[in-house]
């Protein structure tokens, strides 16, 4: 039932960025500015940052602005109650630094937290709520790189929360995709929280549907608790009147109960982590490392790729088969070896060694080479079984340069779409639904610990890959990132090589097709007029078939965020996939 509705959700997805016009229209085109420039998911975040950056403020100000923006006009991808992995450049010093605010198992949690429900049940339920990270990162960040004054920074989200916004066509069409999959407007799993049903919906227990796009919507209990967090901070959060009222949203679960406390509240921390880089054809290539598997697998793919010539075609019948290989082999070693690394020791040095690489590489023939099983990394790791299957969904990607040199990627999440689907009563936001990126076993089939098994205070596995590259001489060259579950691996990596290797300006890259492979089926991408280019889509699913793929087009949904630094200026491409747009000056 939920790849069902997740293929539902994605074809709606399509239909709302997909203009009905003839293919010959022109695909959008890059944005370029001389000092500063934000890419947002949404044109009113995007705005909200740009103003921030204007006034003289810094990417850490202006990502401030965005999020809390975000988590008001695109609440199914990010918010309060979810987390985020944000990846810094100081123009200063040259350094990178990772901000790893994942949300965080409650301390009660076991290894058994999730045996024997199916994932719908799960999600949709108290247990799924990992404690937030996001609001902790706001300040962290604010503190150690903005230069603002921390109350001006929720001017934008307030007036908004307050005035009213409208309701995106893309936010309407997946609150109605859900709503579908209830038995009856009063029988419901799926928006089953009366305030969050109250809020998205038109309120009716008899004709049920969601608020139309385009409907002016007032939040005044987010106002309310950005008021909180401007006067007291980030503590405003995790203690006092919010906490209780998340703690009580999450012990009170209409479907079942979780057990967050006010302790794992007031214990949550945002942990500085050093960055994991690899050098990718003279660039620098810097993500983030475990507990997300991005930058691993990210780098692991680029790395494979690096054994290969990849000729000048993106959409190439050898660039495709390369790719589908190096994914394939860089989900295997993802999914035995990557957790949180608190918790369980992961290879990282190993799984991006040039040797091992090239031997991972050694293995790619002119054909598929089906099902690819984890290689033997050098450095010391902890014996482990395969987690099978992936559930990450609603999330958000947030590019930035300011005017200063400094530069932050952030994704940004409440995992599926709309999160666990409780709004916290009286304070505007909806819980996340993070703990279902955890396996929902705790061993693997070889009888080993699955490095990703829930355990109390740990951080679940995520494909959330923020990336940063720096040229030869380490000076900024591109940020990029998206949001998409585990296809953002694949997305990251291909704006990377499709700025590096084939020379596509940052829009460019973002309009190519995506194609990946997970280490299951070869996935195409078919073309969106107006948002992608076109391709003889039946010519390349022939060639592969040919080398033995097993092939499937449809939906790749990404949401990349872009900025490609250059001599001249600041050149940005959004995802028209989305509601993505690029502001700056």
């Amino acid at each position: 039932m939920f790849r069902r509705l997740v293929l539902v959700l994605g074809l709606l997805m399509v239909a709302a960025v997909s203009p009905a016009v003839a293919q010959e229209v022109e695909v959008p085109q890059a944005v370029t500015t001389q000092r500063e420039m934000v890419v947002t998911a949404n044109p009113v975040a995007t705005a909200a940052g740009v103003k921030v950056l204007q006034q003289g403020g810094t990417a850490a100000d202006a990502m401030v602005a965005v999020q809390t923006v975000l988590g008001l006009v695109e609440p199914q991808s990010s918010g309060l109650g979810g987390g985020a992995f944000l990846v810094w450049y100081d123009a200063m010093t040259g350094d990178i630094t990772t901000y790893d605010a994942r949300e965080k198992a409650p301390l009660a949690a076991t290894e058994d937290r999730f045996a024997g429900l199916g994932f719908f049940l799960a999600w949709q339920s108290g247990l799924s709520v990992g404690v937030p990270g996001t609001p902790m990162l706001m300040e962290t960040v604010h503190a150690q790189h903005g230069n603002r004054p921390w109350p001006t920074l929720f001017a934008p989200a307030i007036g908004l929360a307050e005035g009213g916004y409208d309701v995106t066509a893309r936010t309407a069409d997946q609150v109605n995709a859900l709503l579908s999959f209830n038995p009856s407007c009063t029988e419901r799993l799926l928006f089953r929280d009366p305030v969050a049903f109250e809020y998205f919906t038109n309120g009716s227990e008899t004709d049920c549907a969601a608020i139309p796009a385009g409907t002016r919507v007032r939040n005044p209990d987010y106002a309310d608790t950005l008021r909180t967090l401007r006067s007291e901070g980030a503590s405003g959060f995790y203690t006092g009147d919010i906490a209780a009222a998340i703690v009580d949203a999450v012990q009170t679960d209409l479907t079942i109960p979780g057990d967050m406390t006010l302790a794992d509240l007031a214990a949550y921390e945002v942990i500085e982590r050093d960055p994991v880089c690899m050098d990718y054809r003279g660039h620098e290539v810097c993500g983030m490392g475990p507990p997300s598997s991005g930058a691993l697998a990210v780098g692991q793919i680029l790395g494979i790729l690096e054994n290969f010539d990849l000729g000048d075609d993106p959409l190439g019948e050898e660039f495709v088969h390369l790719f589908a290989q190096a994914g394939r082999l860089a989900f295997a070693d993802r999914n035995l070896y990557v957790g949180d690394t608190d918790f369980v020791t992961v290879p990282v040095e190993g799984m991006l060694n040039e040797a091992y690489l090239a031997s991972r590489a050694a293995l790619i023939t002119d054909t598929d080479m089906g099902t690819a099983a984890p290689g033997v990394p050098p450095g010391e790791f902890d014996p482990t079984g395969p987690q099978e299957g992936d559930s990450e969904g609603g999330t958000s990607h947030v590019s930035i340069v300011d005017r200063y040199g400094n530069a932050l990627s952030m994704t940004t999440t409440i995992e599926s779409s709309f999160g666990n689907g409780v709004m916290v009563p009286g304070a505007g936001f909806l819980l996340n639904n993070e703990l279902t990126d955890f396996s929902f076993a705790a061993v693997g089939a070889n009888g080993d610990p699955i490095a990703n098994r829930v355990q109390p205070g740990k951080r679940p596995r995520s494909s959330m890959s923020p990336t940063i590259v720096l040229d030869g001489d380490g000076n900024l060259e591109l940020v990029t990132g998206s949001p998409g579950g585990s296809a953002i691996i694949g997305y990251t990596a291909q704006s990377i090589v499709n700025v590096l290797d084939f020379g596509l300006d940052a829009q460019q890259a973002v309009n190519v097709p995506h194609h990946q492979n997970r280490n299951g089926s070869t996935r195409l991408e078919a073309p969106i007029p107006g948002v992608t280019l076109d391709y003889d889509v039946a010519a390349l699913v022939a060639a592969l078939e040919a080398r033995g793929h097993p092939v499937n087009v449809g939906s790749l949904v990404s949401g990349l965020s872009v900025i490609q630094v250059t001599d001249d200026a600041l050149v940005g491409g959004a995802d028209h996939r989305r509601d993505g747009t690029v502001g700056g000056r």
